[in-house]
């Protein structure tokens, strides 16, 4: 009996007219992603940085302030980093209005949770809902970052626009990422305390603001225990401590 080859094998997984799609699920059809009508991708590249980090005993995310639109700086106090559950939060990076309505939907399929199962959604659960949201191509196109706490302790997920997430100790998003992982890759240590953390995500932000033209205007910072998350806003980055050894 022949084996068919590898090329025959995927030949044959593909449907002709009227078969059904080998790779669609049994029921319904998987959404297309599309850009919105009128638009092209360039139009949809935007400039941001934002960073997460695992401490030891928490977590801390950290995003510039500017929003640009082309060659202009359209806001200069933007928030982008938002709490979507008692103990979480996603900082945002790409299109705004998507970003927008991203978390409000986060939000109300927590609340929703809550209600129903009279306990917070966990962390793994969350990284999974969101993954969700993305991949439906309903909000396109957000390339977010998940932090925070649950029962298992402090995470953070790295987040594509597609809805692929991966773990890590640490993940950044925006056209600054590369300058921000810079100071990530050297200060960055698993047993850093909140505080320690803090500043780490401060340096690394700062670096990003210096070298990308699209980063700036300030600074939000999260610290997220298992607690609370705290959101603070700094308009001048000489506002927050030790930020000078970042720039």
């Amino acid at each position: 009996m022949r084996t068919p080859n590898e090329l025959e094998l995927s030949d044959s997984l593909v449907s002709s007219p009227g078969q059904a799609d080998p790779y669609e699920p049994e029921l319904g059809t998987l959404p297309d992603a599309e850009l919105p009508e009128g638009a092209d991708a360039a139009e949809l590249k935007t400039g941001t940085t934002t960073v997460g980090l695992r401490a030891e005993d928490g977590v801390v995310m950290a995003t510039d302030m500017r929003a640009s639109l082309g060659n202009m700086v359209s806001s200069k106090t933007v928030q982008k980093v938002e709490d979507v559950h008692p103990t979480g939060a996603l900082t945002i990076a790409g299109s705004v209005s998507a970003a927008q309505s991203l978390i409000r939907t986060l939000r109300a399929e927590v609340n929703l949770y809550d209600a129903r199962q009279g306990e917070d959604m966990s962390m793994t659960a969350l990284s999974t809902l969101t993954s969700n949201l993305l991949r439906s191509g309903g909000f396109f196109i957000v390339v977010p970052v998940l932090g925070g706490v649950d029962d298992d302790g402090p995470h953070i997920y790295s987040l594509d626009a597609l809805g692929g997430t991966t773990e890590e100790a640490y993940a950044v998003s925006g056209s600054g990422s590369q300058f921000a992982l810079g100071v990530l890759e050297q200060d960055y240590e698993e047993d850093l305390s909140v505080e320690e953390a803090r500043d780490v995500a401060i340096r690394s932000v700062g670096s990003a603001v210096e070298r990308d033209t699209a980063s700036g205007n300030g600074i939000n910072i999260a610290t997220i225990t298992e607690d609370e998350v705290e959101i603070e806003r700094y308009e001048e980055f000489e506002g927050v401590d030790d930020i000078q050894s970042g720039r």
